[in-house]
């Protein structure tokens, strides 16, 4: 069983940077992948980023693209998700999770294992 605890969050001006980081416990963390969401109010959630277990592969979402990078670290128990120039529909709950251990997905009903969450907001 693999638990996730999220920070990182802040209020920040468009155009700024925030790094989340995802802690994670339990001895499987390694053999999954794992994957950022977001939600904003009233809205479904979506997917942001997710990476291999190895940290070799990674996939982010359209609106994110170029802007957002996801990373892990193994040794650690961490992933962490790099945001720049980011825009106020950026502002949301994101949620790290523990995926499948072959693939990396974008559908959140794939990921077994989810954290509380963390707010991001901006401002423009």
């Amino acid at each position: 069983q693999v638990q996730l605890v999220e920070s990182g969050g802040g209020v920040v001006q468009a155009g700024g940077s925030l790094t989340l980081s995802c802690a994670a416990s339990g001895r499987t963390f390694s053999s999954r992948s794992m994957g950022w969401f977001r939600q904003a109010p009233g809205q479904e959630r979506e997917f942001v980023c997710a990476i291999s277990r190895s940290g070799v592969s990674t996939t982010c979402a359209d609106s994110v693209k170029g802007r957002f990078t996801i990373s892990r670290d193994n040794a650690k128990n961490m992933v962490y998700l790099q945001m720049n120039s980011l825009k106020p529909e950026d502002t949301a709950v994101y949620y790290c999770a523990g995926g499948p251990s072959l693939v990396i997905v974008a559908r959140a009903h794939d990921y077994d294992y989810w954290g509380q969450g963390t707010q991001v907001t901006v401002s423009s």
